[in-house]
Parts: C-alpha cells; sequence; structure tokens
C-alpha cells in the first residue's frame, strides 16, 4: 500500500525537511548531488506528527531524492530512480552498481526544488476504503 506526498516550498528556515503526517514511525532516506558525486544517506526515523530536517541549509541542488517507508512495512515512499541504501544507518557515494558493492538498491522519487533556498516533503496515509476511479 503505498503513501501519498505533498510538497512545496519551505516559509522558515532554509533546509529540506520532512514531515510525518501519519500515526507511525517512519525511516526516510535521501540522496542528492554534492561536489564529489551523488549521495545517499538514512535512516531519519521520524515519529508520527513531526518533522525533521534532513538537509539543513539553503539547499544546493535542484534535484532531491527521497524513500520513505512506515515501521509497520505497511506503507511505503517511493519512485523509480534506483539509488543504493543500507539496512542500517548510512552515507553511501554513488549510485551504481549497488548489489556489487554489498548495498540494496530502492526506489526513490525525485523532487524538483527549482530555485527554492529550502523544501518540504509531507508523508501522508493513504486514504482508507479507497476506490479506483480511472
Amino acid at each position: 500500500m503505498a503513501g501519498s506526498l505533498a510538497f512545496g516550498a519551505g516559509a522558515a528556515k532554509a533546509d529540506f525537511r520532512v514531515c510525518n503526517g501519519t500515526s507511525s514511525l517512519v525511516g526516510v532516506s535521501i540522496a542528492y548531488r554534492a561536489e564529489a558525486g551523488w549521495t545517499s544517506e538514512g535512516w531519519w526515523r521520524i515519529p508520527a506528527e513531526t518533522c525533521k530536517p534532513l538537509i539543513t541549509g539553503q539547499l544546493n541542488s535542484r534535484y532531491y531524492y527521497l524513500y520513505a517507508e512506515d515501521a509497520n512495512g505497511e506503507s511505503r515512499w517511493a519512485g523509480d530512480i534506483n539509488i543504493c541504501v543500507a539496512e542500517n544507518e548510512f552515507k553511501i557515494a554513488g549510485v551504481s552498481e549497488c548489489l556489487k558493492r554489498g548495498y540494496q538498491r530502492m526506489g526513490f522519487r525525485e523532487f524538483d526544488t527549482g530555485e527554492q533556498e529550502s523544501w518540504m516533503v509531507q508523508l501522508t496515509e493513504p486514504p482508507r476504503n479507497a476506490t479506483e476511479t480511472e
């Protein structure tokens, strides 16, 4: 079951912030292009109904990639960009040959922050009893 995402420019401090609008603990990973190349980092544990900055200060990249899953294994916020992650806390340089290097590969979702200095992603629970309309 997939959750939904809401996102946009932040108002206060300059950072990339993730807010957990669900009733579960959520683990979050982020990826971005740094001076030395692509980097992925995780896991931030974000309790229900709280927010945490993953990147503090003004955003230096235009594109950021996010993957999150709840502690119960019921919801996942993902995309189709494969990036390396590890089981426990990690900071990984590079996004290629994940399995060969001993990492897992997960599908991250891309966020185009444009020229914004800060960005916020809101993780929400999927609607209950949702029906397909298309």
